[in-house]
């Protein structure tokens, strides 16, 4: 078997049956499928017994986040090569033939990125892989464009989404799988980052095209989800960034929320998705639940951090090089969502 996919599910019964249809429909790659549900209740489980007899199921009693439940399909597959697929997206007939061919020849790739347009849209990109701003918070390359082929070109990226994503096996088990402190959101890019760090490429696959519903899992306005980004964020540049970087975290974050006010004003941005005063103190509750709690899970990163000097390959001018060069501008950053560019 060359390739492991592993799907995590959390009651979207329909979106998984879908989801697993487009793997059925795969062709050329040699792969097996590895369902993890985190205590589904809606029938999923039985729906992927009855309707789809050859795929793995890991059944958790339990919601163990996207981290936790990869890892366990991660532990449970024996690929060389690991595939993830949102259960809210459904992939090409050829994608993960296009993912597995990018590796080939490319022995220094770890990881494979994606083309995913909007599932409602498919005109528009979700995300062509990722860019970062320098305070941590991470957004999808070309999240909100209309596909007029600018991304249509093989080539390096910064790293893949986690929503559609190949890795070698080799680099995960150099590096570690995902950091199970984040339970969910930015924990691909802290894998990716990590990946960097330790001297791992990322090829970007434009024939590898998936469509993917956004924000199906929390919702988009979700105050649980708002705080786990913002959480995620500050604990990712504090196992991550280089102390180079980490000195301007608060400047550049509060230039960050100076803009994302000026976009409120007009409509535009993250708040856009938190309407009216009511909407905006619970995003602002979110963002200090969500600073609070990255707080508390200070001391654990910075271990992990201390870890990582044992395996890292690019010194950190290299790693500030690397994120510097593949930022996001403030503009469009906070003109976006974090479910892609709002367009008013």
């Amino acid at each position: 078997m060359r390739v492991s996919v592993i799907v995590v599910n959390w009651n979207r019964r329909d979106l998984l049956r879908a989801c697993l249809r487009s793997l059925a429909a795969q062709v050329a790659a040699e792969f097996e499928i590895i369902v993890v549900d985190n205590g589904s209740t809606d029938g999923s489980v039985e729906m992927v017994e009855r309707e789809f007899a050859p795929v793995r199921l890991i059944r958790n009693r339990e919601n163990r986040g996207f981290c936790g439940a990869n890892n366990q399909g991660i532990e449970a597959s024996t690929a060389d090569f690991v595939a993830l697929l949102n259960n809210d997206a459904e992939a090409d007939p050829r994608c993960l033939q296009s993912l597995l061919d990018a590796f080939v020849g490319r022995p220094d790739f770890g990881m494979a990125a994606s083309k995913i347009l909007v599932w409602e849209n498919p005109t528009i990109i979700d995300k062509a892989a990722h860019l970062i701003y320098p305070d941590g918070q991470n957004r999808g390359r070309g999240s909100g464009e209309l596909d007029r082929g600018q991304y249509d070109r093989l080539e390096e990226a910064l790293w893949p989404d986690g929503c559609a994503a190949m890795y070698r096996r080799k680099m995960l088990t150099t590096i570690g799988a995902f950091d199970e402190d984040l339970f969910a959101y930015a924990d691909d890019a802290e894998l990716g980052l990590r990946g960097r760090i330790c001297g791992w490429r990322c090829i970007y696959v434009p024939s590898a095209v998936v469509r993917h519903h956004r924000g199906a899992t929390l919702g988009l306005g979700s105050g649980r989800r708002l705080e786990l980004i913002e959480r995620n964020r500050v604990l990712l540049a504090a196992k991550l960034f280089p102390f180079s970087l980490l000195s301007l975290n608060f400047a550049y974050y509060l230039a960050r929320i100076v803009s994302g006010m000026w976009e409120a004003s007009r409509g535009r941005g993250e708040a856009s998705l938190y309407p009216g005063l009511r909407g905006k103190l619970r995003m602002a509750a979110a963002l200090i639940r969500g600073d609070f709690q990255a707080l508390l899970l200070l001391p654990r990163m910075l271990r992990k951090r201390r870890e990582i000097e044992r395996i890292r390959k690019l010194t950190p001018s290299e790693v500030r090089e690397l994120i510097l060069g593949n930022r996001i501008s403030l503009r469009e950053l906070s003109g976006q969502t974090t479910a892609g560019r709002h367009n008013a």
